[in-house]
């Protein structure tokens, strides 16, 4: 046995859980607990030696909620109306989208948003640009 296997193996109990799939709600909650924890120690550290754990994790943690908590399909102009909502916004706060019509028409879907408005979005509400898609 090599030496890396060999502290692999004596460390294994202790390291399995932040390796290992979640099996269950309980040790996905556990997952997302020790992403908090890591955020909380990594801050901006782009290099930081426990940033490829971190998005271990969160690959782990993306697959768990993608088999089961799948994101309802929503349209991007029900995303759009969603957020404005939340946000406690009016169209006329976005002029970055274009005119009052042309606002309108998004969130009526006469419209689909392009990619310019889009960036915009992403940016201002901090969402995945495949939300609008």
């Amino acid at each position: 046995m090599t030496s890396l296997i060999s502290q692999a193996a004596a460390h294994w109990p202790f390291i399995a859980p932040l390796l290992t799939r979640p099996g269950s709600d309980a040790e996905y909650d556990a997952l997302v607990a020790s992403v908090d924890e890591l955020l909380g120690i990594i801050k901006d550290d782009e290099g930081h030696p426990l940033g490829s754990l971190l998005m271990h994790l969160s690959d782990l943690i993306d697959a768990y909620d993608q088999t089961h908590r799948p994101r309802p399909k929503a349209s991007g102009e029900q995303v759009l109306r969603y957020l404005l909502d939340e946000h406690g916004l009016k169209q006329s706060d976005l002029p970055e989208l274009g005119t009052q019509s042309v606002v309108s028409e998004l969130l009526a879907g006469k419209r689909k948003l392009n990619l310019r408005q889009i960036r915009f979005l992403v940016g201002r509400f901090a969402v995945p640009a495949d939300v609008f898609i």
